[in-house]
């Protein structure tokens, strides 16, 4: 067979772990080493014991003792002796004499062949000694060259530099999967924040934009990059912006719901089911520089208070308890639903919110208030006059409203009667606006009139 057909009989074997192995026997009894390596690594796939025991020997020859090993226990798991003989030879060699004895027995109880090749011939023709660093053409060791070895640091400054500058967009050329998230307040997220997912992070914020809501406010749409691994997200999932440590730091907690459909690669996590809690610099805000000073007056004021008046605080704090006792019947009956203590504090709201846009009327009456008082304080018998002759009056008064009740009594029957009258000028005004305007030009020439017609009546 030429080469060309056993290409060809590799592409119609794929996925047969018995002609991939035996192609790659083929290959390695013709010397095509390459070949036979790629055939005995789809066997292995397959599942075939001796071709992971074969490709272990490739590896082994590399260098790559652990690649080597997970070969050979490969190998060994599918019942093949071979394998088991080679990963008595590796654990030999690694001092696990232990290992090395069990994997013995199970090679001698299965029994092996030897390959078609011969292993040692995958080793490189002059492999380099472990003790000496490879030789440069003139024969001075490549590391004792200066130029060599500023080389190799800016190549590892570059690819480190370049690995951070990317990091907050996770590591290159690791597969992700996208998915953008609506939320109302970005909440100091930014780019390169977490994702996390019962704790463990499964992702990385790559971008954030800002996107008009529905409400016709200004929100963030959060762009995330997942691992393969956390990529399946149920539609009904749940996000919400939570702090990392109380410094402000923030990621993004990503909850998995529970339905069988998921959000394609690129799709939408709307904002129905994301969360913005009030957050740690949200509370700290609340304290600026006018605040802290307050605050800072006002525990001066409280110790300024209490300074040497340590025995009248002691006669407080033991007068309490008889306080709390008799007020336990007066907290009991404010908490009585028939109390409608609510009530109050509501009605109380509503008369606080109708005052409060007179509030500077208010404040003006206080103060001419202030001097009325100071007027009447200077003249204390005024006052006590007055107060003395208050009764009186009031008597007075109280006759004179019994005599007015029948005229209120009246009144209050013509007003219901002038009621309806009152309510058709709505459709009468508009007929008579028109006859009071051309009036009012009139009126203005009547002055010239009246004073000739004086004369003719006094004619």
């Amino acid at each position: 067979m030429s080469s060309g057909d056993d290409r060809d009989a590799s592409v119609k074997g794929d996925g047969l772990d018995t002609d991939s192995f035996e192609l790659g026997n083929r290959h390695a009894e013709r010397g095509e080493m390459e070949e036979a390596e790629a055939a005995y690594r789809r066997a292995d796939e397959a599942g075939h014991g001796t071709a992971a025991a074969y490709a272990g020997l490739f590896a082994e020859a590399r260098g790559d003792f652990d690649e080597a090993h997970d070969a050979y226990s490969r190998a060994d798991e599918r019942g093949d002796g071979f394998g088991a003989l080679r990963l008595g030879l590796l654990a030999a060699a690694r001092g696990d004499w232990d290992m090395a004895k069990d994997a013995y027995a199970r090679a001698d109880e299965r029994g092996h062949e030897q390959p078609p090749f011969d292993p040692r011939s995958l080793r490189p023709k002059r492999p380099p000694r472990q003790d000496q660093p490879a030789a440069v053409a003139d024969g001075r060791p490549a590391f004792a060259n200066p130029v060599l070895i500023g080389a190799v640091t800016v190549l590892i400054a570059i690819i480190a530099v370049f690995l951070a500058y990317n990091a907050n967009t996770g590591l290159p050329f690791v597969p992700t999967k996208e998915l953008k998230v609506d939320i109302a307040n970005g909440s100091n997220l930014v780019v390169g924040n977490d994702v996390r997912s019962g704790g463990f992070r499964i992702g990385v914020v790559s971008d954030m934009k800002p996107i008009r809501l529905p409400s016709g406010q200004t929100g963030a749409q959060l762009i995330l990059h997942l691992d393969q691994n956390h990529s399946r997200v149920p539609v009904d999932s749940t996000a919400t912006i939570q702090p990392a440590s109380v410094l402000g730091t923030k990621y993004l907690d990503l909850s998995t719901g529970t339905s069988r459909q998921v959000i394609s690669d690129g799709g939408l996590l709307p904002l129905g089911q994301t969360h913005v809690p009030v957050q740690f610099d949200d509370v700290f805000k609340t304290f600026d520089s006018k605040t802290r000073v307050a605050v800072q007056d006002s525990l001066t004021g409280a110790g300024d208070a209490l300074t040497a008046r340590g025995s009248a605080l002691n006669d407080t704090i033991s007068s309490l308890p008889p306080l709390f006792l008799h007020l336990q019947p007066v907290a009991k009956y404010l908490s009585d639903p028939s109390t409608n203590l609510t009530g109050f504090f509501d009605n109380l709201e509503r008369f606080m919110g109708a005052v409060a846009p007179v509030a500077q009327a208010n404040a003006d009456l206080f103060t001419q208030m202030a001097t009325t008082f100071a007027a009447i304080d200077k003249e204390p018998n005024n006052l006590q006059a007055t107060i003395a002759k208050s009764p009186s009056t009031e008597a007075v008064s109280t006759e004179s409203l019994k005599v007015q009740q029948p005229f209120l009594v009246d009144l209050t029957a013509f007003g219901k009667a002038m009621t309806p009258a009152t309510a058709s000028l709505n459709d009468a005004l508009p007929a008579f606006v028109p006859a009071i305007q051309a009036g009012t030009q009139t009126l203005k020439h009547t002055p010239s009139l009246n004073a000739h017609l004086q004369q003719v009546m006094n004619a």
